[in-house]
């Protein structure tokens, strides 16, 4: 089995040295060969995947196949936000790729750690029903308040004047003060083409 090791510290004064030795020792036990070691130093694992270079790599190389299985010292090395971590390991668990988390003692390449990933798949799907519930719930609430939901409609002068104004979309949206999307429309209607 081809396995990857992801070790992070969050400060510059820690090192990755214990992490790896031990995740090593598990290879060599288990028989797992060693293709990548993705290391984020000094990185918080409160960042978001865009601030840890290593994590990001890691989660291409899982999406291009190119190990079996991602080794790592704890939990909290993978990242901080239950949100992201959900979603990272449903993301493994949707690509076929195992994880074994040392501290926790959970290895999904035995039947007791696939039921786990599958018990995690489960509250993930939970949590995106309850925040969607939520989102309604609150929607509903500003709609009983008179609130006016989505985006001010743009006034009719506006709308003429930027169909008067000649320039690249982007630069009409930032000078009119509205979205890419509503300067491609009043173009469109200006020119008797269907919306796009």
């Amino acid at each position: 089995m081809r396995a990857a090791l992801y070790l992070r510290v969050s400060t510059d004064q820690q090192t990755t040295d214990r992490q790896e030795r031990e995740l090593r020792e598990v290879a060599g036990r288990t028989g797992w060969s060693i293709v990548e070691v993705y290391r984020d130093h000094g990185v918080s694992g409160a960042k978001g995947r865009d601030k840890r270079p290593a994590f990001d790599a890691l989660c291409k190389d899982a999406a291009r196949r190119r190990f079996d299985v991602v080794m790592t010292w704890s939990v909290d090395r993978l990242g901080r936000s239950l949100q992201g971590l959900v979603a990272f390991l449903s993301d493994l668990h949707a690509l076929r790729v195992d994880l074994f988390l040392h501290q926790q003692g959970i290895d999904t390449t035995t039947p007791a750690g696939k039921a786990m990933f599958q018990m995690m798949g489960v509250f993930a799907e939970f949590e995106r029903a309850m925040i969607s519930e939520r989102v309604k719930s609150g929607l509903n609430t500003a709609r009983a308040k008179g609130k006016k939901l989505g985006r001010p409609r743009v006034s009719k002068a506006t709308e003429e004047a930027i169909a008067r104004d000649h320039g690249s979309v982007r630069a009409l949206a930032a000078k009119h003060r509205v979205s890419v999307g509503t300067i491609q429309r009043i173009k469109h209607q200006a020119r008797g083409e269907p919306s796009p």
